[in-house]
């Protein structure tokens, strides 16, 4: 493959007890990138810890009458740049370091995107199936009422993340609006278009994907006309990750939901099978032949999408690993010590900050189509979120080559200079 960059400096190895969580892999990667740079220690230590972490109880009325209290969190990391800016998930396993794990990520995303933007990250301890519509919205309000004093257009903005969907930020943004006496649309993106959302926002995660893959690709001399794709996950990122690569001629071999994966050597026609938020756990249902998920990541492909969960390529499976390529859909789904080995074996993995950011990309969109009351129409979301993923795609590739480093040190490179800067520019209160 051209422009290869297999010759790296060993990576200190992770922990034995994988799976990590994703603040353990964000502070090792957060370390391994600074030193590779010119960066004040008293940086890099202001960064290794979140700015705040606001934990709340959520007391909620069940249908039948009974009250549940649930734990919710608001991870806000770093704000040196710009407003804080991240997910809001529903998931039984969220925890605080896992927030300001993603809070951490979410930092370096904003930052690789050059977008004015810090990190933060949230979420509520429950399972989303058992609410609900009407527990889900009063979870939802109830939840912003907790947490209002901590966010708003520009002190932190919430996203759609697991769990959640545009019609919860719409109610978040109701919530809130409320209570301000005034409505005001910028407070939370991934709104639907009726109330200040931005098209082409839910596609944008799989979109940037798809862009990444093709300018890597591209860059590896491998013609997508030639190239074979595993996809896990087919969500919204994955799925529409997955189409976009369709419609440009790459082949779609093998693509997952939470039971399992269908694999066809020649083909699968990913257009006509439904996205989970379109018709849940379609892939499996649809077909005759299901493989174990772990089985697709191990598939001889040219290109491996993990775009489900995190921490789905460790040690344990690492080395069964064919791909040429591996392109991060899911925020964190390789492991700090898998990453390591992936590197020594030559097989580049381009990181979730760099391809999965259409996310936060198309939310900047959405932000400044509130702040000034003008809507965009798809064709310029389109457009611009093209131009800015080539853009930072390009900023990462110059670091990759000029360094000799990893497609992930590189994006951790961009991000970092950029965080650096402002930080030693703005100085610390006394």
């Amino acid at each position: 493959m051209a422009g290869n960059v297999s010759s790296k400096p060993p990576r200190p190895e992770g922990p034995s007890n994988e799976p990590e969580t994703a603040l353990e892999t964000a502070r090792r990667q957060l370390a391994r990138a600074g030193s590779q740079i010119d960066i004040s220690d008293n940086v890099l230590e202001r960064l290794d810890h979140p700015a705040k972490v606001t934990e709340v109880t959520v007391p909620v009325e069940r249908d039948d009458g009974s009250v549940d209290v649930f734990t919710g969190f608001r991870a806000q990391h770093d704000s040196v740049r710009g407003p804080y800016k991240g997910g809001l998930r529903f998931h039984p396993d969220v925890t605080r370091d896992e927030c300001v794990g993603l809070s951490m990520w979410m930092t370096w995303k904003c930052a690789v995107m050059d977008i004015p933007f810090g990190g933060a990250k949230g979420g509520v301890v429950v399972d989303p199936k058992s609410l609900s519509e009407d527990e889900r919205e009063r979870l939802t309000r109830r939840f912003t009422q907790e947490i209002r004093d901590v966010i708003g257009p520009t002190r932190d903005i919430p996203a759609p993340d697991m769990g959640t969907d545009s019609q919860a930020m719409a109610w978040i943004m109701d919530a809130y609006s409320m209570q301000q006496g005034e409505t005001i649309p910028g407070v939370v993106t991934g709104k639907p278009p009726s109330v200040g959302g931005s098209y082409g926002r839910e596609e944008a995660p799989g979109h940037s994907v798809a862009i990444v893959t093709r300018e890597t690709c591209e860059y590896y001399d491998m013609p997508l006309e030639e190239t074979t794709v595993a996809v896990q996950g087919f969500g919204s990122v994955g799925a529409n990750a997955a189409r976009k690569l369709e419609e440009w001629g790459a082949t779609v071999v093998a693509i997952s939901d939470v039971n399992g994966a269908i694999y066809e050597p020649n083909g699968i026609d990913v257009a006509s099978i439904p996205a989970h938020d379109e018709e849940p756990e379609a892939v499996t249902s649809t077909a005759d032949d299901v493989i174990p998920n772990d089985e697709l990541l191990e598939l001889d492909v040219d290109v491996l999408i993990p775009a489900a969960v995190g921490n789905v390529i460790t040690k344990a499976n690492v080395d069964d690993i064919q791909a040429d390529l591996v392109i991060e859909g899911a925020n964190g789904p390789t492991t700090f010590a898998a990453a390591a080995i992936l590197e020594e074996r030559g097989i580049p993995v381009v990181p979730d900050i760099l391809a999965n950011a259409g996310g936060v990309t198309v939310s900047y969109f959405e932000w400044l189509q509130d702040i000034n009351r003008r809507a965009w129409s798809l064709e310029e979301v389109t457009a611009e979120l093209e131009a800015e993923m080539v853009t930072a795609w390009n900023a990462v590739r110059s670091e990759v080559e000029s360094r000799d480093v990893s497609w992930r040190d590189g994006a951790y490179i961009v991000a970092l200079s950029r965080i650096a800067e402002a930080h030693e520019v703005r100085g610390l209160w006394p």
